[in-house]
């Protein structure tokens, strides 16, 4: 799926409904900031973000969001925010989740090599 246009309604249950591992989606564009969708259903690799904090907003399902010094559970209409530059990662809670992210348009995404990597 290509940003959608402003003026558009965007159907979350329906952009979610998929069988795929992972899908990561931009559902809108808001000025210089995307909302993105994502389906999880195993973790996601330790990465850091160096120019832009990232907002979660749980859907469906829970998420564990690990950092380096603790483990932070989000449910459903729950928001978190994870500053620039910290180290994290994701994993869905049990067998699925979904969430929106909220983040720079230009955000790139940083590998982390750590032991307990996926």
């Amino acid at each position: 799926m290509s940003t959608p246009k402003n003026l558009t309604i965007i159907d979350i249950n329906q952009e979610a409904a998929t069988t795929e591992a992972y899908k990561n989606i931009p559902v809108a564009q808001v000025n210089d900031h995307v909302v993105r969708m994502g389906v999880m259903t195993e973790p996601y690799f330790w990465h850091l973000h160096p120019e832009s904090d990232e907002s979660f907003l749980v859907i469906e399902g829970s998420i564990f969001i690990d950092l380096e010094d603790r483990t932070v559970e989000l449910f459903p209409n729950q928001l978190f925010t994870i500053s620039k530059n910290v180290i994290h990662r994701t994993r869905p809670n049990g067998v699925r989740s979904v969430n929106l992210t909220f983040e720079s348009s230009n955000m790139t995404t940083v590998r982390i090599e750590r032991a307990d990597n996926v």
